[in-house]
């Protein structure tokens, strides 16, 4: 006997789970078959065509790589190309509707027909007719079947069958669209013992395509067959198709499926070309060797200097991570190229070799320890095989120790500098051992205001590599306390007061008096400062109905004693002073430790801020700094130097307050701080809109306003066109022994249309006329295929460190999901460093 229940389609609503007027038996069979209906497309008709797509699945390629990855034109989705797998709330109501809904009690099946469609959980199945068969224990879908996910994606089919207790079943005619538009199709799938799932006559393509003209490209195979216990998915007749015709044929081959993050096996190659190494070819190995450590064995063959051997290591461990990386070759010193001289020829031949290790370990929540080391058999090897920046100058090594909690600071760590300029020897180097950094500050208030310490400590050594000196050696202990308050009066003005006491202690042995020459075999310095002074700013608001508008004038004091003994010590680490609005108003300008200001100096500046309610902005600080008591430590006093031991001649009268050996300066003699009365600083900030920035820092002579130091940065991006520029400027007195220098950096991209685009960029030395660096590039982008193609040059020349003038083409193709493929003509090229891609 048959039963029919026939729902009319204005009451489309026909049964939620919840509730209705079937049976409670009926209802239970109707709602479980929903249940796994939605629970077997999701796992079968999206997990198991995944397969198609499991090429991409080189996440340990592109994390293995020795040299660093490029990064993808498409990025990778959240969660894969399908999104998160969608998790089924059992707990929610089931809503089936259809025109016919029929229980057939003799042939124990339950038959939706007409317009059936079922929603659970924000996932929507529709069909012409569905058959829920008990007695066989199948389930079916007939006709225009159609699968939309909360997650985007859309299945399509003309007939799905589940049997076996729904671990296998059967699909015809099978297309997926995927939530980012890549499309899967299939004749049909079979899915047999639970966990294999085949396909016939299969394609996958992330392109999009009108329907009338193939797609850019797409991989199709006559059998993919996906094995979930193996973790594999092999190919069989495949090949890779583009704008419809093939281009590659792939009788079998077989990788991990896509739930496999890790697993041996070989990764894209590399190849291309140098003048230095000829044709060169990587082919690199991966080794899963477990879940938390890998190893990347990446041998490089090049036909002129032979086989570079190469390995990286990493290691994940509970509280921490560790790299190592390794790269050796037997050199033949007669293959070098010919700008290597003879006698570096015989030194370098034999076994070269480096290895660079990271690592980075918490201890505790509040400690943390780690290394970042490089050691090399000499200090070319790496800059000739492109591991490392041609402009790279020194080789340094850390080794640290770090705490950090709410107000306390602590750093222990211990360098190594290695030199790599054209003066140094092979084996100039300093160590520190170690640094120690301390801060703390103290919790609640004191006297009104915040009271801070702060410590460090330095063990120091130098070793310029020649026999006839001894190493230099120094060591210090600093001491400061700081207090600071800040109050505002009935007027609006702000007063910050503050005073500092610090105390210094030096151990130097074997320097040089940086302001005579001579050799200071061992002396201990004691020293102290006190310093106290007051910052008052008194700001004027204005508001439009645009606009607000602030006008502030600043004005520091600063109060130390006249003198301190320091100009005739060494200085290692406050060398380097740029004077500029930044800085206008720090109590000392200087860099480090090893020089401070004394006497007294006031500092003023006004401050205009303009903000625009609908986000413009600009800010301009003018101001000058005034030395008015004591002795100034910028000033430029004349001294002789005698480097050559032939006593100072009148030509060797230099002005700095102190010399090296060398008679180069320790600071630099046109500071803008060397007179009682500084030159002017100016900065302009301007932020309009989103799309335009520009910043301006300048520095004008205080007696005639010539123009002493200059930095320009803008950066502009207006419909196609976007570039930014950086233009530096530094005045040059051939009296203090200057030269001026001016240099230009720019890049600009301009977008010819929607997928084609070209990119330039150029670094110019102005007053020597000449291009450091250039570059062109043309580059093709859309949905699924990306295309450039660079062309630069460097013009910088090193033969003694293995740096020379250089061209090279670089051509790079991406598929989405699938990777890219780049081609080198020259490797020598190493100016933009880790920027540029590897080889």
């Amino acid at each position: 006997m048959m039963r029919a229940l026939r729902l009319s389609r204005a009451t489309h609503s026909a049964l939620i789970a919840t509730g209705s007027r079937i049976e409670r038996a009926d209802r239970r069979r109707v709602s479980a078959f929903a249940v796994l209906w939605a629970l077997g497309i999701c796992a079968f008709g999206i997990g198991s065509v995944s397969a198609l797509i499991a090429m991409s699945s080189t996440d340990a390629a592109a994390q293995s790589t020795p040299q660093k990855a490029i990064p993808s034109a498409f990025p990778k989705p959240k969660g894969g190309m399908f999104g998160e797998t969608p998790k089924l709330n059992n707990t929610l109501p089931l809503h089936l509707t259809g025109d016919e809904l029929i229980y057939d009690t003799k042939g124990n099946r339950v038959i939706a027909k007409g317009n059936v469609e079922i929603e659970y959980d924000g996932n929507n199945l529709t069909a012409d007719e569905v058959i829920y068969d008990q007695g066989a224990n199948t389930l079916s879908a007939v006709g225009n079947v159609v699968l939309t996910q909360k997650t985007g994606n859309v299945v399509r089919a003309e007939r799905y069958t589940l049997t076996d207790d729904f671990r296998d079943g059967f699909i015809q005619s099978l297309s997926v669209v995927a939530r980012d538009n890549s499309r899967i199709s299939a004749e049909q799938g079979t899915r047999r013992d639970g966990n294999v799932t085949e396909f016939t006559n299969a394609k996958f393509t992330p392109c999009k395509s009108d329907g009338s003209t193939p797609p850019l490209w797409c991989i199709a195979a006559r059998k993919v067959i996906h094995d979930q216990t193996a973790q594999t998915i092999s190919y069989q007749d495949a090949q890779f198709e583009m704008f419809g015709q093939p281009i590659a044929y792939f009788p079998y081959f077989e990788h991990a499926d896509p739930t496999v993050k890790r697993k041996s096996g070989f990764l894209a190659p590399n190849m291309g070309g140098s003048g230095d190494l000829g044709f060169f070819a990587e082919i690199p190995y991966y080794f899963a060797l477990a879940p938390n450590y890998d190893f990347t064995f990446t041998p490089m063959y090049s036909s002129e200097q032979g086989v570079l051997w190469q390995g990286y290591w990493r290691h994940k461990l509970f509280d921490g991570e560790y790299s190592v990386k390794m790269a050796a070759i037997d050199q033949d010193g007669g293959q070098l190229p010919n700008s290597v001289s003879d006698e570096k020829r015989d030194d370098l031949d034999g076994w070269r070799g480096t290895l660079e290790t990271r690592g980075d370990f918490s201890l505790s929540s509040w400690w943390r320890a780690g290394w970042d080391i490089t050691l090399e058999s000499d200090d070319t090897f790496r800059r000739f095989y492109k591991f490392d920046n041609v402009l790279v100058t020194d080789r340094i090594n850390k080794l640290y120790f770090n705490g950090l909690s709410d107000r306390n600071y602590f750093a222990t760590t211990f360098y190594h500098f290695g030199g790599l300029l054209l003066d140094d020897t092979d084996v100039a180097e300093s160590r520190v051992h170690p640094i120690v950094d301390y801060n703390y500050i103290v919790d609640g208030p004191v006297l009104g205001g915040e009271l801070s310490f702060d410590a460090n400590a330095l063990s120091f050594t130098r070793s310029d590599g020649l026999e006839e000196r001894a190493d230099q050696e120094m060591s210090r202990a600093i001491v400061e306390a700081k207090w600071r308050r800040r109050m505002i009066d009935s007027l609006g003005i702000t007063y910050t007061p503050f005073a500092e006491l610090r105390g210094d202690a030096y151990q130097y042995n074997n320097f040089r008096d940086p302001a005579s020459g001579a050799a200071v075999e061992d002396e201990q310095i004691v020293r102290g400062l006190a310093t106290g002074g007051v910052l008052v700013a008194y700001p004027w608001i204005a508001n439009t109905a645009s606009a607000s508008h602030v006008i502030e004038p600043i004005g520091q004091i600063i109060a130390r004693q006249g003198s301190v003994v320091q100009r005739e010590l060494p200085d290692e680490d406050a060398k380097s002073l740029i004077f500029d609005d930044t800085n206008l108003f720090e109590v000392s300008k200087t860099s480090g430790y090893d020089r401070f200001e004394t006497g007294t100096r006031v500092n003023v500046g006004l401050q205009y801020t303009f903000q625009a309610f609908n986000g413009g902005y600009a800010r301009v600080l003018a101001g000058q700094s005034y030395h008015l008591k004591g002795e100034n430590i910028y000033a430029n006093d004349a001294i002789a130097c005698d480097p050559d031991g032939a006593g100072p001649q009148p030509e060797e009268i230099v002005f700095a307050p102190g010399v090296d050996d060398n008679c180069n300066p320790i600071i630099s003699p046109d500071s803008g701080l060397q007179n009682d009365k500084s030159d002017y600083v100016l900065g302009f900030y301007l932020a309009p809109t989103d799309s335009f920035r520009f910043i301006s820092q300048s520095r004008f002579d205080e007696s005639d306003f010539d123009l002493r130091r200059q930095n320009i940065s803008a950066a502009v991006d207006y419909g196609p066109f976007s570039a930014a520029a950086t233009y530096s400027y530094a005045f040059g007195d051939p009296e203090l022994g200057l030269d001026s220098q001016q240099d230009i950096v720019g890049l600009a991209t301009l977008r010819l249309t929607d997928r084609w685009s070209v990119v330039g960029a150029m670094r110019f030395d102005i007053d020597a006329g000449q291009r450091l660096t250039d570059s062109i590039g043309l580059r093709y982008l859309d949905d699924c295929f990306m295309l450039s193609t660079t062309y630069s040059e460097t013009f910088i020349n090193d033969p003694s460190r293995d740096i020379e003038s250089d061209q090279t083409l670089m051509f790079r193709v991406e598929y989405k999901y699938l990777g890219g493929f780049n081609y080198q003509s020259s490797a020598i090229d190493k100016v933009f460093g880790d920027d540029q891609p590897p080889r």
